[in-house]
This record gives C-alpha cells, structure tokens and sequence, in this order.
C-alpha cells in the first residue's frame, strides 16, 4: 500500500489592476485591490462527453475610489488569474458594448486573462460581468491533474476574487452516475438530486483566495476486463485487468508490467508463487482506496491501483502478493520490504522507478515504527513519514544482511520455522543421543518484529539490535532489548559448554517467545547440570566406569531440568558406591578369607555393576556392587564362622567314632568260647575262658578248622 504524493495545483494570489484616466487626458496606474475589487460566483460543470470542465465565473465588479475636484477615476480593464491549461475564454454582459477577454500571460501555475470592459466602471459605482472558460483534459500521463471521462473525472477547484475580499462562492456539478470523493482540500459534502446530479456548495468564502479542492469521481461498473497470464517458478499464474472502459491505455501499462515484475520480484525474494489462485488488478481512485495510491486485499486477491500510480506503485503492490501479513505480522516490516523488493525488480528490469525520500520535514512526525497503527487510524503526516522510513529501514536490513541471509529468512518465515534451531546437519536437526534427524522447530504464525530480529540475527553473523532501537522499538520496548542481550549471551554460553548435548526445546521456546526470565532460569539450571556432567566425567573415569547417555537423554528432556539434576545426583551416588566396593576389595587373601567368600563370586558382582551402570541401570549396579562390597567387608567374619562351625563338627564326628569303636569292642567281649577236643562227644563249655584261654581256643579252632577235621561222629 502506497499513498499518493501527486504535486496538485495550488492557487497563487490573484490579482486585478485597472487604468486610471484623468479627465485631463493625465492617467496613472493604481492598485486594484482594494481600489477595484471582483466577487465571483464559479459553477463548475462537468462534460465528460466533451472530456473538459466549463467554468462560469459570475463577477461583480467594483470601483472603491472616489472623485476629487481635479480627478475623475475609473476602471475599464482588470486582470484575473484562473487555472493554468485554461482556454476558449468568453466575457460578456447584459449592458451595451463589446466586453473581450484574451490570456495575457501563461505559466505551469497559472494564466492571467486580460478583461476589456465594454464600458468604464467609474468611481462608487459596479458593473457584473460573466466569464466562461474551460478546463480541457488533454491527455498525457496518467498521473496528470485533469482526467475528465466517462469513467473518472478528477480536477482542482479554485475560488476567484480580489485580494483581501470576502464573498465568493463554488458550485460543482456532476452529472448523474458519478461517485465523488475529496481527495485534497476541504468543501462541503455534497448533495445528490432526485435526478443524480451531485452539487457540491460552499457558502461565502471569507478569504476566496485561500480556497483549494482535488475532486475524484468515478462511475463503477464501467470495467473491461483483459486476461493475462504469467509463470512464476513452475507455477502459471492468472491476473485479471480490470480497467475503465475510456482508458485502455492503464491496462497495458499496468498489465504489462505485473507479467514482467511478478517473476522478477519472486526470483529476488526466494519464493514461489505464494497463493493458490491468482490477482485481480483493478484501476481505481483513490477514494476507493482510503487515500492510498494501492491496496492489496490477500484475502479477495484483490489490487485496487490508482489510475494515476506509477511504476513503483504498480510494483510495490505487486510484491504485496508476498508480503500481506502472511509472512511478516507487522504493518512496517510488510510495506517496507514490499517497497524495497519493488525497486529491486525495477533495478532487474531496467525500470526507472523511485519511493518517496525521507525528508527533513517527514522526519520531523518522526514515530517508532511499532507505533504505527492500522490503515486509516494515522494523520496524514504519521503516514507519509513512515511509508519513507521503512524503505530505509528495508534497505539498511537488507545491505546488512546480504540477499541469501534474506531468502533463507523468508524460507523461515514462509515454513514458520523459528529461530534459536538445534544443532543441525543439512535441513534436519540431529540429536547427540540418538543420531536422528528431525523436522526443524516450528512457531505459531509468521514472525513479528521479535522473531523478524531472531532470524535476521540466526541467518547472519551481523547484529540488527542498533537498527531496531533506531528505528523499531518504542520506549517501552527498549527494555525488552536490553534483556534479550543478556539472555542471548547466557544462551550462546550454555550452548557452547553443552557441546554435542541439545538444550531442550522448552529453553529455545522461552527464548523465541521472549520470555527471557524464564529461559534466565532454565539456563541457570542447565549449567549446573553441565558442571554435575564433568564431575560425573572425571570421577567415572578414575573408576573405569563407562558414563551413560540417561543424563544426556534427561537433559534433552522437554520437561526441563529437574529429572537431568536428579539423574545427575543419582549417577555421582552409584559412582561412590562403585568406588566404595573396589575400596573394599583385599589386596592379599588368608585362609579364613578364603573360606568366608566360598560359594560367592564379588568380582562377578562388580562386573556386573559397571555393566549395568553403562546401561543407565542405577539402581541395579549400585546392588551389584553394594553386594560386592558385602562379601568382601564380611568375609573374614563369614570364614572365622565357618571354620568354628566345621570344628565342633569334627569333634562330634570323632566322639562318634570313638564311641562306635568301643561298641565294637564290647560286642567282641561278649561272644561264647568253642572248645574243641578229639571226644566229639564232650560237652561245650557254657562260661567264659580268660583272655588267654580263648586265644588258645581261637587257635585251635584255626588249626582244626584248617586241618579239615569235622563232621559226625558213630552213633
């Protein structure tokens, strides 16, 4: 959207001088105001058929000079300045004579006719006269001051009196069918007959001189259409040129130069086609436009242009089918780089096309561009300025970052992609963890003046913060800055320390959504857990343990910080329960040592804990090795009471060996003596013989039993 900066005419002092004539012959020149004053009423007509405005100027002419004894005065010339391009000039009244009116002097402001009265005007007296003149529509630019057609008629009004004389009235008239507006200067409303004729009236001007209007008025409907289409990227895409019927000419203009300057613009933002239809471009006024020379309506694919816009305008508001609030929220950032990609396509083209400067007199309805509200809530001056200054912001962000920083910005922008992304590799970002890639961090919606900041500041290794005090940033934002830089240096050190790990998203969201107390803390959090990190480190290695990835995992963890500190917490405890059962292993082994440890395996359990802890089984490996510390603290005690155990068992073992042998004993003691003899009919002894007895017995049953004696005897 542009407004329009069209030098309309303003009026210059008009001035009427008369010849003063002595009745001697004797005459001297005299000023005609306030000595002959004119009061006119003007009705200007407009005759689109014949394309031109008649002006009716009804004058009353008056001599204010008075008689003396020697002198008689009077007017029979005067001079009136009217519009410049003025002709077909006709005086005339309702008395006796010829009055004539001939131009007396022509510039680019205005034209001076010479009226010759038909008779003198003498000293208190008036005279009326009627002068009809033209304003011509001569064609030429389309951004020139006088169009009168069947579809538009726009032209300046003026009022025409003397200097310092009050009086004069206006009177415009539109035929039937035409929708005027005011686009410069102040008169009346008007008023529509009952046949349509719009009237607009003033009263009588108190200072005729200081009168100005720029009316506009066109007949809707009276459109023709040309289609045209034009490929950007692979997409072809269609515009509609809606044009007044009387002016074929803004078609091919303004159609032809949207064919050239759409791709052109597209190549220099980076972008494909960015809609699923096409554009209508539309010749308008600039009342339907709310003053503005363009207007892009993205959600009807609409572009209402100005009959009389130029090529920058044309093109401005071409790039708007990029940047209409898709994909830059804010008002400046939207008009600026549609401005600065607009003369960028021109430069491409070969285009003479200019925006309007910045001037010292802009600059002094200097506002911060966030301050700048919504179409139609500024004074015309707040507009001007900041339609200027956010092509020079544009453009100094655009030198500063360089033309690919800005296409991948707007790639960003476009996929809603956010600033303060992970570690990436090509496209995706990848995780230390696990090796796999992922889709980048997506936002809301398009990027406002904070997200604009983070990705100019993501996409390039300038800093942009001076350009968004200078010119953005409202008092009460400036704060904001000032704890951004801090937090973006907390950030870029936590980052730096975590290495391969990734902060959790949580930190980069509160970073995006500038909530910098918030991601103050999570960084504060996270930096202690990098420090427990090291210790972990350090002290796994001294005790040949393998460092797990569960605090990697915990620290990646969107649900902050408080899991990675306890994981971190735990895995220093197994590690000093790790170390306390190494501590606890002898170096030397004795005999009851040896016996206290029979039937378990310590070096087993500590094998066993340094896998689990590699696995990010804490709580297993701190029993592994909790038991290994066990065995080998209580293995003296469990051996002294294994070998007292087994000593009363010995001896229990040797009593009942003991006492198993005198039971044989006793047994032997008891058995009957065999006494054998050659009478085998001698009767055995039924009582016990002496020791000695029984060994001759035993003797001589061996000896009978061996020499085979036996059997029954005679009867």
């Amino acid at each position: 959207m542009t407004r329009r900066f069209a030098g309309l005419l303003l009026l210059s002092l008009v001035a009427a001088i008369g010849l003063l004539a002595a009745p001697a012959g004797v005459t001297e020149v005299r000023a005609a105001a306030p000595d002959l004053t004119i009061v006119t009423d003007a009705r200007y007509d407009v005759q689109p058929a014949q394309q031109r405005v008649r002006i009716t100027l009804d004058m009353v002419l008056t001599n204010h000079l008075h008689d003396t004894a020697s002198k008689r005065f009077y007017f029979d010339r005067a001079f009136l300045s009217v519009l410049p391009g003025t002709s077909g000039f006709k005086l005339s009244w309702s008395g006796t004579g010829t009055p004539k009116a001939s131009v007396s002097k022509t510039t680019a402001t205005y034209t001076v006719v010479q009226l010759d009265l038909a008779t003198r005007i003498f000293s208190g007296k008036s005279a009326s006269y009627r002068l009809v003149f033209d304003l011509v529509d001569k064609g030429g630019q389309a951004s020139r001051d006088v169009r009168i057609g069947t579809s538009l008629a726009s032209f300046p009004v003026w009022a025409f009196a003397t200097d310092s004389t009050p009086g004069s009235t206006v009177k415009v008239v539109f035929p039937a069918g035409y929708q005027v507006g005011v686009e410069s200067g102040d008169i009346p409303a008007p008023t529509t007959g009952a046949d349509g004729v719009v009237t607009f009236q003033t009263g009588t001007l108190p200072t005729p001189l200081t009168f100005f209007a720029y009316l506009v008025g066109d007949r809707p409907g009276s459109y023709t259409d040309r289609s045209v289409s034009v490929k950007i990227g692979s997409h072809p895409v269609g515009l509609t040129i809606q044009s007044w019927a009387d002016d074929p000419g803004w078609s091919k203009r303004v159609g032809d130069l949207m064919v050239r300057g759409l791709p052109a613009i597209a190549a220099k933002v980076g972008l494909d086609w960015p809609r699923a239809g096409g554009l209508t471009v539309r010749e308008s006024v600039s009342r339907s436009t709310g003053g503005y020379a363009g207007l892009f309506d993205p959600s009807q694919g609409t572009i209402d242009v100005a009959y009389y816009a130029d090529e920058f305008v044309v093109l401005h508001e071409s790039a708007h089918a990029w940047f209409n609030g898709s994909l830059l929220t804010d008002r400046w950032a939207d008009e600026g780089f549609a401005s600065y990609y607009g003369l960028e396509a021109a430069k491409a083209l070969g285009i003479k096309a200019t925006a309007d400067p910045l001037t010292d007199a802009l600059k002094a309805a200097r506002i911060p561009l966030n301050a700048w509200g919504a179409i139609g809530r500024e004074d015309a001056k707040t507009e001007d300025y900041a339609y200027a200054a956010t092509v020079v912001l544009a453009s100094a962000i655009a030198e500063r970052a360089g033309p690919q920083a800005l296409q991948a910005i707007w790639d960003d922008a476009a996929g809603k992609v956010g600033a303060y992304q992970p570690p990436s590799d090509g496209d995706a970002a990848t995780s230390a963890v696990g090796g796999t890639t992922a889709a980048p961090e997506t936002v809301d919606g398009p990027p406002d003046w904070r997200g604009l900041l983070d990705l100019l500041e993501a996409h390039s290794t300038s800093s942009f913060d001076d350009l968004w005090r200078t010119w953005v940033a409202r008092d009460t934002d400036l704060p904001l800055l000032d704890d951004r830089a801090a937090a973006r240096t907390d950030y870029q050190a936590v980052v730096a320390a975590a290495g391969p790990w990734q902060l959790p998203r949580v930190v980069r969201d509160a970073m995006r959504a500038w909530q910098f107390d918030q991601a103050t803390d999570l960084l504060t959090h996270a930096r202690a857990v990098l420090d427990k990190r090291s210790a972990i480190a350090t002290q796994a290695a001294a005790a040949g343990l393998t460092v797990p990835t569960t605090l990697e995992t915990a620290f990646e963890a969107n649900e902050g910080f408080a899991g990675a500190t306890l994981e971190a917490a735990a895995e220093l405890e197994v590690i000093g329960r790790y170390r306390d059962a190494v501590a606890a292993r002898p170096v030397g082994f004795d005999a009851i040592h040896e016996v206290g440890v029979w039937g378990t395996a310590p070096d087993a359990d500590l094998a066993r804990a340094r896998a689990l802890f590699a696995s990010g089984d804490l709580s297993g490996s701190a029993t592994a090795a909790a038991a290994a510390a066990a065995t080998w603290t209580g293995a003296d005690e469990m051996g002294r009471a294994r070998l007292l155990g087994s000593g009363g068992l010995v001896l229990v073992l040797l009593i009942a060996i003991g006492l198993f042998a005198m039971w044989l004993r006793g047994r032997r003691r008891q058995r009957p003596a065999v006494v054998v003899t050659a009478d085998p009919y001698a009767t055995l002894a039924a009582t016990p013989d002496p020791v000695g007895s029984v060994e001759s017995a035993e003797s001589a049953e061996a000896v009978d039993v061996g020499s085979g004696a036996g059997g029954e005897g005679p009867d």
